[in-house]
């Protein structure tokens, strides 16, 4: 039976681009959806296998409409991620010169990221949101006016658009990471994983944060990313916490930490441990594992001694 991947779509967004990097999903069926909550509410009713969403940018950071949907809205597990380098294009009809842009479509993430160059080569233009930078690309397709769509460069050649100009983002090494999500399973561990938790606390208080930070400090497990979201259930100030600890839940380090939190905090969630993208490098958590086998043996043959 065929697979079916849902995808951040429609065809010809960085979310499909990410997705074609995934070969061993390269022969199940891409089904794009509208918006992330749909992709999500697509695998949470089993009509797709898999969803592969944006989760954070290394120019913008977090994409909070994915990490909040997770959060709060789904009960759904990561299971994998991929990196990807970003290209932002400005794209018009055929026809449309720079001088002659008076719109420019896509996401706010997209425009936010190329603001500069919007600001000094298009300051009378109008910004104007789309679902998606392909869709943006569509829109500018059927349109009359003389508007242009910051997309990836695959969707001028699938809408057929001429590329006024290429690689506009304000900064060096843009890169969006995403994640492939399912309704149940946990990725063996690899020795290279992440995890990803929310945390929230028990009373908002000075020291909430560090007594939760100390849980992960006392046994070296490394924070990849720590945010604060509110949690939607409760007025101004009502906070908890997304970390991204640099570990697995198979791993007893980990999995020590989360009994600690889940025993003295408001409550924790479980969003997955998977494979982390990138290259592994010996960590520091490595050696602090080792040693709390050792400290496990040494307090283990102890209590051996104990009389019955």
């Amino acid at each position: 039976m065929t697979r079916r991947v849902g995808f951040f779509g429609p065809f010809g967004t960085f979310t499909q681009q990410a997705l074609t990097t995934l070969t061993d999903l390269a022969d199940a069926e891409h089904v794009p959806y509208r918006t992330v909550p749909d992709v999500l509410d697509a695998v949470e009713t089993g009509d797709v296998d898999f969803g592969l969403v944006p989760i954070e940018n290394s120019i913008e950071g977090m994409v909070n409409f994915t990490q909040d949907a997770l959060a709060f809205d789904h009960d759904l597990l990561i299971v994998r991620e991929v990196v990807i380098d970003i290209e932002h294009c400005l794209m018009a009809r055929p026809g449309v010169g720079l001088d002659d842009v008076i719109e420019v479509y896509s996401i706010p993430v997209a425009t936010a990221q190329c603001h500069r160059y919007l600001r000094e080569h298009l300051p009378e233009a109008e910004v104007l949101a789309s679902n998606s930078t392909a869709d943006a690309a569509r829109v500018v397709a059927e349109g009359t006016s003389a508007s242009a769509a910051l997309s990836p460069r695959v969707a001028a050649d699938l809408y057929g658009l001429d590329i006024i100009a290429a690689d506009i983002a304000d900064h060096e090494g843009n890169q969006t990471r995403f994640v492939l999500v399912a309704r149940e399973g946990v990725p063996a561990p690899t020795g290279h994983d992440r995890t990803a938790l929310v945390i929230y606390q028990r009373a908002d208080e000075p020291g909430s944060l560090v007594s939760i930070l100390q849980e992960f400090t006392a046994r070296r497990i490394n924070l990849s990313n720590l945010t604060s979201r509110p949690t939607k259930a409760g007025g101004l100030g009502d906070y908890c916490f997304i970390v991204y600890a640099e570990s697995h839940v198979a791993d007893e380090l980990l999995a020590d930490t989360m009994r600690a939190l889940h025993a003295k905090q408001g409550g924790v969630k479980f969003l997955g441990s998977y494979p982390a993208a990138g290259d592994h490098a010996e960590s520091a958590r490595e050696h602090a594992d080792t040693r709390w086998r050792e400290a496990d043996d040494w307090v283990s043959a102890i209590r051996r001694r104990v009389q019955t």
